[in-house]
């Protein structure tokens, strides 16, 4: 309270927290913040348009690539199936292991010239999302803070667009080098075109699920990397872990965690991966967490 002998602010002596808490009235009364209770704001989700976005453009250079390589290789199957089939000679099945090896060199080189601006793009998206979003429940909280790319966060963006250029390489070598492994085997088995069409079609099929991976698990992982840093700049420590009841599988372990308190800096522990780990980091994890804070009155 207000000491009407010496104008000072005088705190309550007889309560527990006497040292940190002055009287509200008084101190509202003087124009002064005072401390309360820490507050859980709302959770950072993974924007879903990102990942919309991440995944159409994964999915159509897969669509191109397996257009061009399917026509090609029944072109030439067909143009040389009646010499492979019986084996006559060597000719008509080399010249068909040339021109596979040369479309693959020509659609890995596409993939290869793609990854990094689709990369940049997804790392960018996600940054910007991320930081504009804990920005917006920051202020509706009354808190203003205004971030910039700290060396910290130009890391993370990095090694963002790194992991993501491996992986849409990986996209193009994968199912490339299965179709060469399956054209060989046919001409080594004499098999039809029918029987190599059925493994293409299986092959487009993984290729895509795994396409569909890769953009929802590498925007979780974003998500969560960006939001962990920005977090620490502006002097956040704790945080709610939240599972996302989601999936068909959810990880035991997840579950446990599920409205727990962590450090934002070392995360939680894990009691089946053993090791401390961050909401969205682990594959095809769609947790996230809500920040606490202390708050003003």
């Amino acid at each position: 309270m207000l000491d009407p002998a010496t104008g000072l602010i005088r705190f309550d002596r007889t309560s527990p927290d006497r040292f940190l808490r002055p009287y509200a009235a008084d101190m509202r009364s003087y124009g002064a913040p005072v401390l309360r209770a820490k507050k859980t704001l709302k959770a950072t989700r993974p924007n879903l348009g990102i990942e919309a976005a991440y995944r159409r453009e994964l999915l159509a250079l897969i669509d191109e690539m397996h257009k061009s390589v399917g026509y090609w290789i029944k072109a030439k199957f067909k143009a040389n199936e009646p010499r492979i089939a019986e084996a006559q000679d060597a000719t008509p099945a080399d010249a068909l292991r040339v021109a596979v090896s040369r479309l693959a060199k020509r659609w890995q080189s596409r993939f290869d010239d793609a990854a990094g601006k689709l990369a940049d793009y997804f790392a960018r998206a996600v940054e910007e999302r991320s930081t504009a979003s804990l920005k917006k429940i920051l202020k509706d909280s009354g808190f203003s803070v205004k971030f910039q790319m700290t060396p910290v966060m130009n890391d993370i963006f990095d090694a963002t667009v790194n992991q993501n250029v491996a992986l849409i390489k990986s996209i193009g070598s994968q199912y490339l080098g299965d179709v060469e492994g399956m054209v060989q085997r046919s001409i080594q088995s004499g098999r039809d075109i029918k029987g190599l069409t059925n493994e293409l079609e299986q092959r487009y099929g993984i290729t895509r699920r795994r396409a569909e991976l890769i953009a929802r698990d590498q925007n979780n992982k974003a998500q969560s990397a960006f939001t962990r840093a920005r977090r620490i700049e502006c002097g956040i420590t704790q945080a709610v872990w939240m599972h996302s009841h989601g999936g068909e599988t959810p990880r035991p372990s997840h579950v446990a965690l599920n409205g727990k308190l962590f450090d934002v800096a070392k995360g939680a522990w894990d009691v089946t991966e053993q090791k401390w780990i961050q909401p969205g980091e682990l594959v095809n994890c769609k947790c996230v967490s809500r920040p606490v804070v202390a708050g003003f009155q």
